[in-house]
């Protein structure tokens, strides 16, 4: 190749790396600047401070804010019983958010120029972090235990949704007081129906506490998905009843909200939200008929909150646990909320 030829070749080159550099730049202004405009119509956003200890006889509902505007996916508060005033946001964004008893868990991405990566933030009172951990994938579920003492989070390891076979979770447990750390649950010891079970297709995903050593859990083994009752400290789990995804666990202990996958319904949406009696073990299918592919949170010992679908991500919705009422929209965009107060 002669030296006219290889010099071509060397400008061509530098002019489309900077036709694609001078591209990305540009989309990069545009979504800045799409993000900077508040969402029309949209809540009300303002700065300020936010504590994850609410003062008595206050309670306050803090959530993830998906309003479009400069504080998209920070976590914001409102009033509990006006969830459609002011949200004060908090400056701290968060994929997925949850909290109790002074303690915050905010799972976050980490942006690089190849790819991005994840971590577990533990947070304190003022949000503030207080200790970090890798995350290994995509988050999507994240508890805190009542006392602020355990965190708990799930991430996706290879696939992005729960609603097909070809996916791999990790869930990880820390206690905020040692930062002992147990990073994959699927290390614990199973008994499955009565007898110690081991396989290689072990999933466990969405964690929920009882006290700062029992847990419930999603199992998912052979096809099949299992509510498992958890032992921090003896590392075991075992198995309680079948067709139980993302459990969520009553204020008083005694019930379990859950998405159900339910027969005839569209692969790709085939869950509808159900509550268990962990005593009788009957189940009550609740009045919303959507599909619901999220960890619902008891809002108080008979409403259940949770997140479904909309034009800028999610609003949060409310429905009696008992299989009465109707749903009803709690907030727009929002999502990952967390009550904080008496209830």
């Amino acid at each position: 190749m002669t030296r006219t030829a290889r010099l071509t070749i060397l400008l061509v080159a530098v002019l489309l790396l900077g036709t694609v550099g001078a591209a990305a730049v540009l989309r990069a202004a545009e979504r800045s600047g799409e993000r900077d405009r508040q969402q029309a119509g949209g809540p009300p956003v303002r700065t300020g401070t936010v504590s994850l200890r609410a003062p008595a006889p206050h309670r306050q509902l803090l959530v993830r804010n998906l309003a479009w505007g400069p504080h998209r996916d920070e976590i914001a508060t409102v009033a509990a019983d006006r969830p459609n005033g002011p949200r004060t946001v908090s400056g701290v964004t968060c994929l997925r958010f949850h909290a109790a008893a002074g303690t915050g868990i905010c799972l976050q991405a980490v942006h690089h120029a190849l790819e991005d990566t994840y971590r577990a933030v533990v947070l304190d009172s003022h949000l503030r972090p207080r200790h970090q951990f890798p995350a290994a994938g995509i988050p999507t579920r994240a508890r805190v235990a009542p006392s602020g003492h355990l965190v708990a989070w799930t991430v996706f390891v290879s696939g992005d949704s729960y609603a097909g076979t070809a996916f791999s979770t990790r869930t990880t447990i820390v206690d905020t007081r040692t930062w002992a750390i147990d990073d994959n649950l699927e290390s614990f010891a199973l008994t499955k129906d009565g007898r110690r079970y081991r396989a290689s297709d072990i999933n466990i995903w969405g964690v929920t506490f009882a006290d700062d050593n029992r847990f419930y859990a999603t199992l998912a083994t052979g096809g099949r998905t299992y509510l498992v009752k958890g032992d921090v400290a003896a590392r075991t789990l075992t198995t309680l009843h079948r067709n139980v995804e993302c459990p969520s666990l009553s204020p008083d202990g005694t019930r379990i909200a859950y998405k159900k996958r339910v027969p005839g319904a569209s692969p790709d949406a085939p869950w509808r939200l159900y509550v268990l009696d962990l005593r009788s073990m009957t189940e009550t299918r609740t009045a919303e008929q959507r599909n619901i592919d999220d960890q619902a949170l008891w809002a108080d010992g008979s409403t259940l909150v949770y997140a479904l679908p909309s034009d800028y991500g999610s609003d949060l919705w409310t429905i009696p646990a008992d299989g009465s009422g109707r749903p009803r929209r709690l907030m727009v965009s929002a999502l990952a909320p967390a009550y904080l107060g008496t209830r």
